[in-house]
């Protein structure tokens, strides 16, 4: 198992040289690996783990390019960072288009590198290198991407539970995931080879719950003309699904309660009871304690129904899982779209991973299939995301306060250093704040003062 060192893989066939890279990413605090060709590296890669690969363009058999497309297949987060002493415009062009992080020039600026390989590990870091190295992921989960301890923990437990017959309660926001977790405690348990049923409860009529979950007798009410087994019955054996389980009126809860109790039901219109085999998951998005406390759900059938419960983490809380949900998005969409999109260009990533995501995993799916749909080149820009998040945000909810702010604080900044041509000290005094302050806050958002003294510098000339 490696530790939790960040891991750079260096390679490059020019020993001195290799030295001297190795140096100055150690001196920076990272781990480094650093090998001499193609595909020494590529037989590092399953053992070594690296979190950014620093490789030369310019090497005797298989060259940086081939090394790119050859680590791509397999770790498609991974970032890599082309050198080279014989680079071009044309060169630098075409290797970011087919997705290479960086491209920097020998000799190579010290700052530069160790910025460009701190940025790549900021955003892809930990990129899920099991699943992309073929390693093993038991069938029950492989639905769900993730790199997050979080969500490990919370599979642990899913591991757990899923081998009792104790009924589950899963608690999250609003597109979280809570179905696939479901599927996944109903995949993981003895009852895999049985149906899996799901229901969403917000969306069945109040006088058609009864009849929905237990059934009806042909002939029990107008339009009955036909027996009809309902849910529980077709769910026999295996796992009944109850989504939104918050929003099931309260007329209709005892007899769930009885149901759950009892093990059995009775269809409408029916005069015997039928006996069924069904283990319980529920899942909500509102607070039940709070609506049990309220009188607007009955006390014993949350206790029932929250045996176990557990909690999925909203995507904002796991951001590492963002570069791995995108490049799995984008992978699935292939077959809709084609594949010409290869993934997102390292700033429009940067912004998914900083973004607060309200509607948490289905809004993120939703903007990555906009953008595939809609982008013009291989790598999808920041401003196609923006403006998907910009459509999606508008169409159901503001961005929250602290994603608010946080926008605005950059772009406030970013004014400030243009105005000021990069002078951080006429900037602070413009921002009516010290220096060292200032410095913290252009460190926060990873903003350079030198970007745009270069900037104003090109102007002029």
């Amino acid at each position: 198992m490696q530790d939790s060192q960040k891991r750079v893989l260096v390679v490059d066939d020019d020993t001195s040289f290799l030295r001297l890279l190795t140096m100055r990413l150690t001196a920076a605090g990272l781990d480094v690996k650093p090998v001499t060709s193609g595909e020494e590296a590529l037989a590092q890669l399953q053992f070594y783990r690296p979190h950014v690969v620093v490789t030369d363009l310019m090497m005797d058999g298989m060259d940086g390019m081939a090394l790119f497309d050859a680590v791509h297949q397999r770790c498609p987060t991974l970032p890599i960072i082309i050198l080279t002493a014989h680079g071009t415009i044309n060169d630098a062009v075409d290797a970011t288009k087919k997705g290479v992080f960086g491209f920097l020039t020998k000799p190579v600026d010290n700052k530069e590198l160790v910025k460009q390989v701190s940025q790549a590990m900021e955003i892809y870091c930990g990129a899920d290198m099991a699943s992309n190295l073929d390693e093993e992921i038991d069938n029950w989960r492989s639905r769900i991407v993730t790199q997050s301890p979080l969500l490990e923990d919370l599979l642990n437990q899913v591991s757990k539970v899923s081998q009792t017959r104790a009924s589950v309660c899963i608690h999250g926001e609003s597109g979280t995931g809570k179905e696939l977790l479901a599927q996944a405690i109903h995949e993981a348990s003895p009852r895999a080879d049985q149906p899996f049923v799901a229901v969403n409860c917000s969306a069945i009529p109040e006088n058609l719950f009864e009849s929905e979950l237990f059934g009806h007798k042909k002939g029990a009410f107008t339009g009955a003309t036909r027996d009809h087994e309902g849910l529980f019955r077709a769910a026999d054996g295996g796992t009944l699904f109850l989504d939104e389980v918050g929003d099931m009126p309260k007329s209709f809860q005892v007899k769930l309660l009885r149901a759950i109790q009892e093990m059995t039901i009775r269809p409408v219109g029916a005069t015997e009871s039928i006996a069924v085999d069904v283990r319980i998951v529920s899942a909500t998005h509102v607070d039940l304690n709070k609506a049990m406390l309220e009188g607007e759900f009955r006390e014993d059938l949350y206790y029932r129904l929250n045996v176990v419960t557990l909690k999925v983490p909203a995507l904002r809380d796991r951001p590492e899982d963002i570069p791995l949900l995108a490049a799995y998005f984008i992978k699935q969409l292939a077959a809709p779209y084609g594949d010409q999109v290869k993934g997102f260009s390292p700033e429009a990533l940067e912004y998914l991973v900083r973004y607060e995501w309200p509607g948490n995993v289905r809004q993120l799916h939703n903007v990555v299939e906009q953008c595939v749909a809609l982008s013009s080149t291989p790598l999808i820009p920041l401003t196609l995301v923006q403006k998907a998040i910009s459509g999606e945000a508008g169409s159901d909810t503001l961005p929250p306060l602290r994603e608010a702010k946080r926008h605005f604080e950059r772009e406030y900044l970013v004014r400030l250093l243009q105005i000021t041509k990069g002078n951080v000290t006429h900037a602070a005094q413009l921002a009516k704040r010290n220096r060292t302050e200032f410095y913290r806050l252009l460190n926060r958002h990873q903003l350079e003062p030198a970007d745009f003294k270069n900037a104003a510098k090109s102007r002029e000339d």
